[in-house]
């Protein structure tokens, strides 16, 4: 058992979270609650047979072996009852990295492509940045401050626009929903009515809570899909530029390959590749341990923050990123940002990075030790209980 209590120095790391505050423009003592990785060392087995690796002394050009692909298909079959075809499985160096890519493989310059926001951000960014037409469909927001697919504007938006591809976040960031099957049935039927080819990012697959159940878009649709995904958010690794793509259809992975093969990729790092299928053989038992926590981290920051400041926490089914609503507080965005940022000295993602949707709101990373969680929060209630 590791000991999640314990805090771990991270800075002079290279660490994008710890290191990089005043490079970009924070306060270098601010306490960073931001990027999507984790403050927990991986157990000893792990770094013990990364290590292993090391030992080769050799460190050339690499491919992955059967290994890999027989790693990866155990994982998917043994956790979510997904079978996954060796043929179509290809490995990378990150989710993004794969996004950018099958978007210029399956369609062309000015082409619709759908998200719902509020979303992660690189979605975005990636879409507008290839020169494709932006289509979005907000989430709706019940009062319970719970999420849901809008499937009547969705359909809309579809048809008006002739959209060729939808980019689907599942489970959602920065909301927190574990889409369940019968909603992700009628997004498949939908797109199944209007052609659309549906790309699923489902690299938070493994941090799905309590009831709530992960459901995979390879285990609805039947074809025209694809699942982009890593191991690197479930096991902390996302440093070792690790991931995986699964295209179940020929012409699109056809496309895809060569749109790789445009953009100068081919070999992997050997560490990514081993690390993949170590973690997943070797990993499971941390990864329990390390979703306790953090589900406790969630229970432990809504009801501290609900009972000391005016603000909601959205109910998290999973990720290990909480969604907090400040709307009550009527501040503008810059207002909101500067109390956080230089009154509280927590660093967070502001909401409205992930869309118009998400003004007012927050995104926290609770995927650290409780004092400092604890810590950031007390900042931010210090500040905001003088409003």
């Amino acid at each position: 058992m590791i000991d999640l209590d314990k805090e771990i120095d991270r800075h002079n790391t290279n660490s994008l979270k710890w290191d990089f505050a005043v490079n970009r423009g924070k306060n270098k003592d601010i306490l960073p609650l931001w990027v999507a990785d984790m403050d927990f060392e991986l157990p000893d087995i792990v770094i013990d047979k990364l290590k292993s690796v090391l030992d080769n002394k050799i460190f050339g050009y690499s491919e992955p072996l059967d290994s890999y692909y027989d790693t990866i298909i155990e994982w998917n079959k043994k956790h979510y009852n997904l079978d996954l075809d060796k043929r179509y499985i290809v490995n990378g160096c990150s989710v993004v990295f794969h996004i950018a890519t099958i978007i210029k493989a399956l369609t062309k310059d000015s082409d619709s492509i759908i998200i719902n926001e509020p979303v992660y951000y690189p979605f975005r960014e990636t879409i507008e940045a290839n020169g494709r037409n932006l289509i979005v469909s907000n989430l709706k927001r019940d009062i319970n401050n719970k999420y849901y697919f809008d499937f009547d504007d969705i359909e809309k938006k579809i048809k008006d626009n002739n959209v060729k591809l939808y980019l689907l976040c599942n489970p959602h960031n920065p909301v927190g929903r574990a889409w369940k099957k019968e909603e992700l049935e009628r997004i498949v039927d939908i797109c199944n009515r209007y052609n659309v080819f549906i790309v699923s990012d489902e690299i938070h697959e493994d941090f799905v809570y309590g009831n709530n159940t992960f459901n995979s878009i390879g285990n609805i649709a039947k074809a025209n899909y694809a699942i982009l995904t890593a191991p690197t958010k479930s096991f902390n690794i996302p440093g070792l530029h690790t991931s995986y793509a699964y295209i179940p259809n020929n012409k699109a992975l056809a496309l895809f390959k060569k749109e790789l093969v445009k953009a100068g990729y081919s070999q992997s790092n050997v560490i990514g590749i081993k690390a993949l299928e170590i973690v997943y053989k070797y990993g499971f038992e941390w990864l329990s341990q390390i979703k306790k926590y953090i589900y406790d981290n969630y229970l432990f920051a809504k009801e501290y923050l609900e009972s000391n400041l005016r603000v909601k926490v959205t109910e998290l089914e999973a990720t290990y990123l909480i969604w907090i609503d400040f709307n009550s507080y009527n501040l503008e965005t810059s207002k909101l940002k500067d109390l956080i940022e230089n009154k509280a000295l927590v660093w967070l993602d502001q909401g409205y990075i992930f869309g118009e949707t998400g003004n007012g709101f927050v995104r926290i990373n609770i995927a650290t030790q409780r004092s400092l969680l604890k810590k950031a929060l007390d900042n931010i209630i210090e500040v905001f209980k003088e409003l």
